[in-house]
């Protein structure tokens, strides 16, 4: 027997994505160049390195934790990568004395340091037991303390042409920051959906206490989610400075609560348990079309974070009745 689509539940349940699609069809019949070519370019730009930091950020909720240091880890990521990766010849050079370093070694040994501040977050939270929400908010204060020692709180600029081709660059009419976000899209759909790390950190959403009776290794699975969180925003960092030609202590300020708030607009519950890839880019491209909408449309930018807190809370509210009412 065929399920009957429940409009007024799918409408309450959809009700933030539902509106800014009316946003957008809105804003595209008043303004001229909203639904055109550029403008979608612009959108896939800037979603791609906030996808990837929503996806890092999705296990943690998924398994009922958070992670608030995420925009502070982006911009420092985008730090360490910006020091790597000046040009030899920039006359502001952070670091004179180091070699030319290829930029994917520089990613891959950003992703490594960041991984280790996530392995950090995920060893106080699980085997301390620190609640997730102080644990991470600890370590947002002690990476932004870090990245200011580290570059003596100076922008940095002067990147070398390899490094701004990563962002800039597209092989035939698909940008590299896409296919960056397309790989990291399959990748964690196949974890959360094939693999045993994937049922395990279900099912700690679900219930840790049941979990754990069962056998699931909970300690090494938070630790694996939060050292995975971490590399994803190095790797968002590693985009996000290539895509601004510079980095500073300020990069990444906020990211952590437009991915959490992307999360759970696209279906990851804050309850736990609930969480699908597809969802989370949903939300995401949810979040920079009201951006984009508001821009268009001429809106203070004082307004446009007024707009997006807004967005934030009804999407928890949201969530909070749908679990209610499960219960």
């Amino acid at each position: 027997m065929e399920k009957k689509l429940d409009i007024k539940k799918f409408a309450s349940n959809n009700a933030i994505i539902i509106l800014i699609a009316l946003l957008a069809i809105g804003t595209g019949i008043t303004s001229k160049n909203f639904f055109t070519i550029n403008n979608f370019k612009n959108l896939v730009l800037n979603v791609s390195p906030r996808f990837i930091i929503a996806c890092g950020v999705s296990g943690c909720l998924i398994t009922k934790g958070t992670d608030l240091s995420a925009g502070r880890a982006v911009g420092f990521g985008a730090c360490l990568a910006a020091m790597m990766l000046q040009a030899a010849d920039y006359a502001a050079k952070m670091l004179p004395w180091l070699p030319e370093i290829p930029w994917p070694v520089a990613l891959i040994v950003t992703m490594l340091i960041m991984g280790a501040f996530g392995a950090i977050n995920g060893v106080v939270i699980s085997v301390l037991k620190v609640p997730p929400f102080i644990a991470t908010l600890g370590m947002q204060t002690i990476i932004y303390g870090l990245c200011s020692l580290i570059t003596n709180n100076q922008p940095m600029g002067g990147f070398k042409k390899t490094y701004l081709s990563v962002a800039s660059g597209s092989l035939g009419p698909i940008p590299f920051l896409m296919i960056f976000a397309l790989i990291i899209g399959c990748y964690f759909w196949f974890l959360y959906n094939k693999t045993r790390h994937g049922k395990y950190m279900y099912a700690i959403g679900g219930n840790e206490s049941a979990a754990q009776v069962a056998g699931v290794n909970v300690k090494g699975t938070l630790i694996r989610i939060y050292v995975l969180a971490g590399m994803m925003y190095g790797l968002a960092g590693f985009l996000v400075g290539a895509k601004a030609g510079g980095a500073s202590t300020a990069t990444g300020q906020g990211y952590e609560l437009e991915a959490i708030a992307a999360c759970t607009i696209g279906g990851v519950s804050a309850n736990g348990g609930v969480g699908k890839i597809s969802g989370i880019l949903i939300g995401v491209m949810v979040f920079e079309i009201l951006k984009i909408c508001l821009q268009f449309l001429g809106v203070d930018p004082a307004y446009t974070y007024i707009a997006q807190g807004l967005v934030i809370i009804v999407a928890v509210a949201l969530d909070l009745r749908k679990y209610l009412a499960k219960k």
